[in-house]
Formats: C-alpha cells, structure tokens, sequence
C-alpha cells in the first residue's frame, strides 16, 4: 500500500466525519448506530455460560462414548471359560489335523 501521510489524514478525518454523522443520525431516529453494532476483538463469555457448555460437552462425549461401545466398555480381552472354551477347540482342531496328516 502506497498511501502518503497526507492520503493518510484524509481518510482519518473522512472516517470522523462518518462516525459524528452517524452518532447523529441515530440520535435523531432513535436507534443505535451501525459503527455500535459491530464488535472489535474476541467475544466475551461468562463463566456461568463457559461452564454449561463444557457439562454439555462432557455429557455428549459421555453419551458418545458409551454407545460406540456397547452398554458397557470393554476392558480385557477374553474371560476364563471363553479361554478354555477357545483352547479346547483349538486342541480338537489340532487333534483332526494330526489325525487326517498321518493317512
């Protein structure tokens, strides 16, 4: 941007004169003025308003998390009896292959 300090105060000076038209403006019909209306900088968010957003947030992900996991989570892998149950097909298995490899 090439501006000069002159174009520079110009356009200051145009800026004021807008604003003092428009505080003028809404005085006379009673309404806040459109530079009012517009925010600068991060909106501000009360605590009380912070801290229901984050009960919100941990029950969704509570919810969530409970549902892709069935009713309840599973930790470990297999129980006792589905582990002998799962070694005594193994060892039948194993049996029939020995038996059918020894014809």
């Amino acid at each position: 941007m090439d501006l000069s300090l002159r174009a520079l105060e110009e356009a200051v000076s145009i800026r004021r004169q807008i604003d003092t038209l428009e505080k003028r403006l809404a005085s006379i019909l009673g309404t806040a003025s459109s530079s009012s209306l517009t925010r600068e900088g991060p909106r501000k968010m009360s605590p009380q308003a912070r801290a229901k957003i984050a009960a919100a947030m941990r029950a969704r992900w509570a919810k969530r998390k409970r549902t892709s996991f069935g009713k309840t989570a599973r930790k470990g892998g297999l129980t006792p009896a589905g582990r002998k149950k799962l070694s005594q097909l193994m060892k039948a298995r194993w049996a029939a292959r020995r038996k059918t490899a020894g014809k």
